[in-house]
């Protein structure tokens, strides 16, 4: 048996504001004729299907096209899970339906835990599958009124482990011929690395827990969240496999990846890493005005010809008019998303920000919230816990 995971697909995702339909829709092309070619048996989607809880019906009709065509192929069965991005209704909506296309989704987690837990059977081969989803505060912890950050991060935590205890007990009660066990999860686990784009989701310390925290009963830990592929704690049976997407710019300097595992005789034998292509091309120049344009001869595109895309770091120490590298760029067939100033002076004040600001798009909460701070002498190195719950409280509100 073959089993292909992937997580963090992030559909209807827009780099600055572009849209990435292109790239996101030659990835499911790919994954789809890596399947055929590999003859893959199972896949597993561990969350962040979707970029918004409101997908739009684009992304939605790549979604279920993709799921259709799998169904031609040897993939015989396929687990997904709902991310801290996919609105679990959205997710669980048409479940009933799926499942009669052996495609079972668990988009929040369930009253019963019984019900993350599933049995699959392929080539005389067996594995049972925890599929847990990414696990919200409410939930899977009780509020107590008055309860402080450190108590609701504690209890948090703790029920978060408890589910996983309890999903590999379930698993155990169902596993009559010993096969092996997988669980999905869509979490920060401590000592992983993120990038920019989930800096912008919302990496805190509310609820992280460490490879020692999930049961040992588990033989492999499939999990989402983070973009860059990684081994978790220095051990190898708890993975993330990365977005297949660059969803910023700090994610250019690795490779994207898929993970598949290969169980033979009751055992995962093989787990083994495969490249996605890079379907658009990405460029972060640094330097002066001049040096970076002298370098614009030397971007060009890859073999699937979507216009490459072009960050602009500037190691200027004043504001310069960037209008000269927009009439310089004009020669060239790529577009600049962003364009920055290295040495950029840190002092502004919101009021500042604002009027400098040409659009609201512009203005990160995060920022804006830690500049406030700033402003009010207020130190939130000191006080981690208090920018934790601005952006769990920014979390929830945006995904109302």
């Amino acid at each position: 048996m073959k089993i292909l995971h992937t997580a963090d697909w992030h559909l209807g995702h827009r780099l600055h504001e572009q849209s990435q339909v292109e790239e996101q829709s030659l990835f499911l092309h790919w994954i789809e004729n890596y399947i055929i070619d590999h003859k893959i048996d199972v896949l597993l989607i561990s969350g962040d299907v979707f970029d918004t809880g409101s997908p739009s019906n684009q992304s939605l009709e790549m979604y279920y096209n993709f799921l259709v065509k799998l169904k031609a192929t040897s993939c015989k069965s396929i687990i997904i899970t709902g991310g801290n991005h996919d609105s679990p209704g959205t997710l669980n909506a048409p479940k009933h339906i799926l499942d009669a296309l052996s495609i079972k989704v668990v988009g929040k987690a369930t009253e019963d835990v019984a019900d993350e837990v599933f049995k699959v059977a392929i080539n005389n081969e067996t594995v049972i599958v925890g599929a847990v989803p990414y696990l919200r505060d409410g939930d899977i912890r009780r509020a107590v009124a008055g309860e402080t950050f450190e108590e609701l991060t504690d209890k948090y935590k703790t029920a978060l482990i408890n589910h996983y205890k309890a999903v590999a007990e379930q698993c155990e009660l169902v596993n009559t011929k010993n096969a092996p066990v997988i669980a999905m999860g869509h979490l920060f686990a401590t000592g992983g690395s993120i990038s920019d784009s989930e800096q912008n989701i919302y990496v805190g310390t509310l609820g992280h827990i460490g490879a020692e925290d999930f049961p040992d009963y588990f033989d492999y830990v499939a999990l989402g969240h983070l973009h860059r592929p990684q081994i978790v704690g220095g051990n190898d049976k708890i993975r993330y496999s990365g977005s297949p997407n660059v969803l910023s710019f700090s994610e250019i300097g690795y490779d994207k990846k898929i993970l598949v595992l290969t169980i033979e005789n009751n055992k995962i034998t093989n787990v083994s890493d495969e490249t996605i292509p890079c379907f658009r091309s990405f460029y972060k120049l640094k330097g002066t005005i001049n040096e970076c344009i002298e370098k614009f001869p030397t971007i060009t595109s890859n073999t699937y010809k979507l216009t490459p895309w072009v960050e602009i770091v500037l190691k200027e120490d004043n504001n310069i008019n960037i209008d000269v590298l927009k009439k310089a760029a004009e020669n060239y067939s790529f577009e600049i998303l962003k364009t920055s100033l290295k040495n950029r002076r840190q002092t502004k004040g919101i009021e500042e920000l604002l009027e400098n600001t040409k659009s609201i798009k512009e203005l990160v909460p995060e920022e804006v919230f830690k500049m406030k701070c700033q402003e009010m002498s207020y130190d939130l190195e000191k006080n981690p816990a208090v920018l934790d719950a601005f952006n769990e409280i920014l979390h929830t509100v945006k995904n109302q």
